[in-house]
């Protein structure tokens, strides 16, 4: 791994294992689970993730759009996937060519993709999505509109060239716990169920309902049904700090980078942009290092984050800059060049997490590990040791894998 020590993040595939193992032990008998890998596995690379999942048993995987669906399959993924979001219909054949399950999520979009579909003799598995409150996608059955849904989406599954084997829905608060958010959250199930039912009724029935994201399928068990889709708790991400404490998870991703120079500056020195930060008095010794925005390391960091350098913090002072940052190192020995600097994980006793990045950043855990950039190789480690090394920068130009070991 020597030539890619600029910036890496370590992705821990045993802990992304743990989790996966955490969650299922929690399910009701007979539950499957659907690993949410979308977003390249919220930034931990989506193949070897997904093959790791996969060999521990995950029954189905979720990804938000056919190009990464495709992907899962390009890099050895062969339980069934459900694309979460919009396919132009002229895809069909892709779908079906790939043994790929389409979210149908409106009578519009159903009839376009039962045209195509049916114009070539296939015939594309298709999963139902209900709005049960979220008011995003989904046949809508809130607000007292349950029967109006299921009739529609009745007449849907009856259109040529579709085969809808499954229904589902996704909580907007379920990783809240108010008293208020908690009733939404059942009412969301209620929906849903009633739905299912007058669909029932009418002779409509699904193979697979599903409707609990991570935090769901933590706190309310009883609403697990025939699948869960956890996502950010397989990363060993809590949903909420509401959440927190509720599983043994174990963060999978550590971000490392490198001091690429140490300068002594006399007091009144300006450092980075817009000289946001002078030194005081006595000066400051500064080190340099190598990660910027454009690595997914915000620009909110400016002169409020801080990294880790031989087991000790390190306060950023000034911008940070697309490509690097300055850190104050005048309370730490010895500091160097080639010193390694980790922002994200443990060393000699401290630890920064990506909770951490959140708070400073006013966001969720979610959206930072997601930010990390497509220039940051994945070191995946696995039983203690690096199994192998991705750069997508190198894999946009033909390369997969950098150097698998």
């Amino acid at each position: 791994m020597d030539y890619l020590r600029r910036t890496w993040a370590e992705i821990d595939l045993d802990r992304i294992v743990h989790n996966h193992r955490i969650i299922r032990q929690r399910l009701t008998p007979g539950c499957r689970t659907m690993a949410v890998v979308k977003a390249d596995a919220y930034g931990h690379g989506d193949g070897y993730v997904s093959r790791a999942l996969q060999q521990d048993g995950a029954d189905w995987f979720a990804v938000s759009n056919i190009n990464e669906a495709v992907s899962l399959r390009r890099q050895g993924v062969v339980r069934p996937v459900l694309i979460l979001g919009y396919t132009p219909p002229e895809m069909a054949g892709l779908l079906v060519e790939q043994s790929l399950t389409q979210t149908v999520y409106s009578g519009e979009y159903a009839r376009a993709l039962s045209k195509e579909s049916a114009a070539r003799k296939l015939t594309v598995d298709c999963h139902i999505k209900i709005d049960t409150g979220m008011s995003r996608i989904g046949f809508f059955a809130q607000q007292g509109h349950a029967a109006q849904a299921a009739n529609e989406i009745a007449r849907v599954c009856a259109l040529p060239g579709l085969s809808c084997t499954g229904a589902f829905t996704h909580f907007s608060c379920a990783d809240e716990y108010s008293a208020d958010s908690r009733a939404f959250t059942h009412r969301q199930f209620e929906v849903f169920m009633e739905t299912l039912g007058l669909l029932k009724q009418a002779g409509v029935e699904f193979e697979l309902r599903h409707c609990c994201n991570s935090a769901a399928t933590l706190a309310y068990p009883e609403y697990h049904l025939d699948m869960v889709r956890p996502g950010v708790v397989l990363y060993g991400l809590s949903p909420s700090p509401e959440c927190a404490g509720m599983a043994a998870l174990l963060p999978a991703m550590s971000l490392y980078t490198t001091v690429t120079m140490v300068k002594t500056l006399d007091q009144h020195a300006a450092v980075s942009y817009g000289r946001r930060y002078v030194t005081p008095k006595g000066g400051r010794r500064i080190a340099s290092i190598a990660i910027g925005y454009a690595d997914g390391y915000r620009r909110n960091f400016t002169n409020k984050g801080r990294v880790i350098i031989r087991g000790q913090y390190a306060p950023i002072t000034g911008a940070v800059c697309m490509d690097q940052l300055m850190v104050d190192v005048n309370a730490i020995d010895g500091v160097q060049s080639g010193d390694v600097v980790t922002l994200v994980g443990e060393n000699g006793g401290a630890a920064i997490t990506l909770d951490d990045f959140a708070a400073l950043n006013g966001t969720i855990n979610y959206e930072e590990c997601c930010l990390i950039g497509r220039r940051v190789p994945r070191v995946y480690m696995q039983g203690g040791r690096e199994i192998a090394a991705v750069d997508y920068v190198i894999a946009a130009v033909g390369e997969q894998t950098v150097r698998p070991l």
